[in-house]
């Protein structure tokens, strides 16, 4: 089937466009980059690292993933998110292996969206970078989810963002008392928020307000673009 549609769509590079490649050498040099701290409109009350602004191939490849069906996209953005998991380690901004289990909890898409496009891309590229820091255990649970009610954010400004998603965004598998959590991370995991972009930061500051409510440490966001 993939050798039919390359019959009738050539494959080119969905962050570039230039022929013969899912994803060119030249556009990993712009996607495999040290993360840099963006301080988005509304804080998120945890950092936030950015592998870079969304323009070029990261834009390119945003659209491509979410909107043109280009699954592969998953692959190089997931492992732009491992290696720079290995940057922030690195620096000292999280934890390393040996003292902490990494967690990758996903920014929830709607549910519309993610039916449309065959699945959340978001949850398919933090779990792409579980398996790019293989041996050692990621786990990518899928902890938050948005209730019915939230619209495109596109085009809205950041307070009309902010009341899109207020209380749209519920915790799941969670449980206040650690007693009865069925999936509660604790102090001996970092868990870090993913996302594709961040442009006014309102989904991540709900993300991270519902996680805190039920007592899960957050150690920051990470995402592949910031607008």
């Amino acid at each position: 089937m993939r050798t039919l549609l390359d019959l009738v769509l050539p494959l080119e590079c969905a962050g570039c466009g230039v022929p013969g490649e899912h994803w060119c050498g030249g556009c990993s040099l712009a996607l495999f980059v040290p993360p840099v701290a963006v301080r988005p409109r509304v804080d998120p009350g945890v950092p936030c690292w950015s592998l870079g602004t969304y323009s070029g191939p990261r834009r390119s490849g945003v659209i491509a993933l979410k909107e043109r069906g280009r699954r592969s996209v998953a692959r190089p953005f997931g492992r732009a998110l491992a290696e720079a998991v290995g940057h922030l380690r690195d620096a000292g901004e999280i934890d390393p292996p040996e003292l902490s289990s990494l967690i990758l909890i996903c920014a929830p898409s709607r549910a519309r969206a993610a039916r449309a496009r065959g699945g959340d891309p978001v949850l398919r590229c933090a779990r792409i970078a579980a398996e790019q820091l293989a041996p050692e255990r990621v786990l990518v649970p899928e902890l938050l989810r948005m209730t019915g009610g939230v619209r495109d954010s596109v085009g809205l400004s950041a307070g009309q963002r902010q009341h899109n998603v207020a209380g749209r965004i519920e915790a799941v598998g969670l449980a206040r008392s650690h007693a009865d959590a069925r999936v509660t991370p604790s102090a001996e995991f970092t868990v870090l928020l993913t996302d594709d972009v961040v442009t006014t930061g309102a989904t991540l500051a709900e993300c991270a307000r519902v996680l805190t409510d039920f007592g899960v440490p957050v150690a920051g966001a990470l995402v592949v673009a910031s607008a």
